[in-house]
């Protein structure tokens, strides 16, 4: 069997932050990249899009994160992955970046959080800094949304859902984190979020081909996948959350996922993560039309 070789930016992080900031958000980023050649080239990327990365840290003895991804005909993919530095991530990352000011006498607290409206944080790096960011937004007292893609699929400590007030996840991890098979059937996915739910304001599965469902208090929804010609799905996910984040604060839920259902769509007709990650006018056309932009 043979095949084709292709080198692309991503990173589930770092395909939000440009994800979100092509739909149109102001995106700061925190992570952790390796002193070395990858990780200039994702530190220019960040500077193309014209995304805050002061609270990128060059780790001194990690390398940049890599991933080795298989493509099938079909747009499927499977992921082999090391996150090297990013599991080095720690609250200092982004407290060194922001500087800090005093609230009080006794507490200092970074700026990272001012003026946050949602705040996304995925698995790929350590939970301590995961649940560390999430505390730290909480006791700031932002107004923004958490939003924990509790991907890819692991533990998920309760110092981290303690402050998640939104889980996005794939059927996979929500089999994971919930024994249910989300993919069985709609019920059986609305069964999962709500499983999901209790500790959350709101749960939200993706179903690939057949869509994505969210529950939120005295509400249901499932909005079907947009039809696209799939050429890779990889990045879809983020592509997705990312949506999701930039509608959550002031769209109706079941016009947000609709949003991000229309950024996965858009990401899976290109090959890659980083060049797949959509535009706002095409996720708009594709709204208003149905159809990707020729």
């Amino acid at each position: 069997m043979q095949g084709e070789f292709a080198l692309h930016l991503g990173g589930k992080g770092f395909n939000q932050a440009i994800a979100a900031r092509r739909l149109g958000a102001n995106v700061a980023v925190a992570g952790r990249i390796g002193d070395d050649e990858f990780g200039r080239m994702f530190i220019q990327a960040l500077d193309r899009e014209g995304i805050d990365r002061r609270a990128v840290v060059v780790d001194p003895e990690a390398g940049t994160g890599m991933a080795t991804i298989a493509l099938e005909p079909d747009g499927a993919n499977s992921i082999i992955q090391a996150p090297r530095a990013n599991k080095n991530v720690s609250h200092k990352d982004w407290e060194q970046g922001y500087g800090t000011k005093i609230y009080d006498d006794e507490v200092e607290m970074s700026t990272f959080f001012d003026d946050v409206d949602v705040a996304l944080v995925n698995l790929e790096t350590s939970l301590d800094a995961a649940a560390s960011f999430f505390r730290e937004m909480f006791i700031a007292g932002t107004r923004g949304r958490t939003i924990l893609n509790a991907a890819p699929s692991g533990p998920v400590s309760s110092a981290l859902t303690a402050f998640s007030s939104i889980v996005v996840v794939n059927e996979i991890e929500t089999e994971y984190l919930t024994g249910i098979n989300p993919a069985e059937s709609v019920d059986a996915a609305f069964k999962a979020a709500k499983a999901l739910a209790p500790e959350r304001e709101t749960a939200v599965i993706t179903l690939g081909e057949a869509g994505a469902i969210a529950v939120r208090e005295g509400v249901r929804v499932h909005l079907p996948a947009f039809d696209v010609p799939v050429v890779d799905t990889t990045g879809a996910g983020d592509a997705f959350c990312a949506g999701l984040a930039l509608c959550v604060t002031n769209r109706s839920l079941a016009d947000a996922v609709r949003f991000a259902n229309a950024a996965a769509a858009i990401a899976c007709t290109r090959a890659g993560a980083e060049p797949s990650m959509p535009h706002r006018d095409e996720v708009e056309t594709l709204l208003a039309t149905g159809k990707t932009r020729s």
